[in-house]
């Protein structure tokens, strides 16, 4: 094994940096991993970029990266259902009390949860990384490594489609096609959405979507108003839809996402936009339009690998770049840059395969 851990490190706003730190080492109930693949989410450019997101802040050094696959190199004492040599994707949130939300079932929502990557909690971007063993899932031999990191945004997917009580025949609207918006395709149409459409300013990313499954991509044009957008989408499918997922965050597209949807349907929110947002809230209320928030995931880990050791998914093609751990920072770039979709960086050096 290695004698140091090279680590993709953010000091403070704009500051990222590549340092070699300790190789932890396990608690009782804890397993050391060799990383493999950790993908590059927007949350950790933007802690790049602005030293914060909302009341999370900054204060000291941390290593970023929360979209992650590895390989057991040690156990702790009390671990018995993984062993060296395990592969893994790693579910990023851990409970640190049996609180009422982790007794519900709901522990996302527990205010005191670990969380790789988000203040003061580091993350996964490293070579070597100690995690809770109860949060470490089996890859089944046909899951790539890749494809393990990918269930972290997969399960954002999956856990607004089950918010929004996607079901076989649903119809449902997506806004926005980044990222986040294309496992929400994917997962809507893995649980039996009948058509799904699609929207983004860019004909490029809404190539993508039509290449995964998307029924309707519909590219938006800046002097659209929100009803106008609604009215495309309801011509698109002949009805306004059951349910719709947004995430862009973005104030006009909310306001969309709320006339599109059919009365009594149900609006989900994944972007994250700005706090204080103006919305056609009583157009809601008087079409019984339900309209409920999404806070990462929980459960969701045993879904995605079924998805995916199945092929009733198929993650692979989102991941348009891979960069050495050497090369983070131009990993970095590249996706502050929008370009591709999934930036993936190899975290182990002599294993840079999916």
């Amino acid at each position: 094994m290695d004698k140091t851990n090279l680590s993709v490190v953010l000091h403070s706003k704009g500051d990222l940096r590549l340092e070699h730190r300790p190789i932890p080492e396990p608690g009782p109930n804890e397993v050391l991993l060799q990383m493999h693949s950790v993908g590059i989410c927007g949350s950790d450019v933007h802690y790049w970029q602005n030293g914060r997101i909302g009341d999370f802040v900054v204060k000291k050094p941390m290593v970023l990266g929360h979209e992650a696959s590895g390989r057991v190199v040690k156990v702790g004492s009390d671990v018995t259902h993984l062993k060296p040599g395990d592969r893994v994707a790693v579910e990023p949130g851990v409970p640190r009390e049996m609180d009422e939300f982790f007794k519900s079932g709901r522990y996302n929502l527990s205010p005191t949860i670990f969380f790789c990557a988000t203040p003061p909690d580091d993350g996964n971007l490293c070579r070597y990384y100690k995690h809770s063993a109860n949060f470490c899932y089996k890859l089944p031999d046909n899951v790539t490594f890749e494809e393990g990191a990918l269930i972290e945004p997969l399960s954002v997917g999956i856990h607004a489609c089950r918010r929004a009580g996607v079901a076989l025949g649903s119809t449902v609207l997506v806004c926005g096609a980044g990222p986040i918006g294309l496992v929400c395709l994917l997962a809507a149409k893995a649980m039996g959405a009948s058509q799904v459409v699609i929207t983004d300013l860019s004909s490029e990313r809404l190539s993508m979507a039509k290449e995964l499954g998307a029924d309707f991509p519909l590219e938006v044009k800046r002097e659209d108003t929100a009803e106008q957008l609604a009215k495309k989408v309801e011509g698109l499918l002949g009805d306004q839809p059951h349910v719709t997922i947004e995430c862009t965050g973005v104030q006009s597209s909310v306001q969309t996402a709320i006339y599109a949807t059919r009365p009594g349907g149900v609006v989900v929110l994944v972007g994250m936009g700005a706090e204080m947002t103006t919305v056609p809230l009583l157009n809601a209320a008087v079409r019984e339009v339900d309209i409920r928030g999404v806070f990462r995931y929980c459960n969701t880990w045993p879904m995605a690998i079924s998805m995916l050791a199945s092929k009733k998914v198929n993650v692979a093609p989102l991941v348009t770049h891979r960069f050495p751990l050497e090369q983070a920072v131009q990993a970095f770039e590249t996706t502050r840059q929008g370009l591709g979709v999934k930036v993936m960086l190899k975290c182990d050096e002599n294993d840079q395969n999916p």
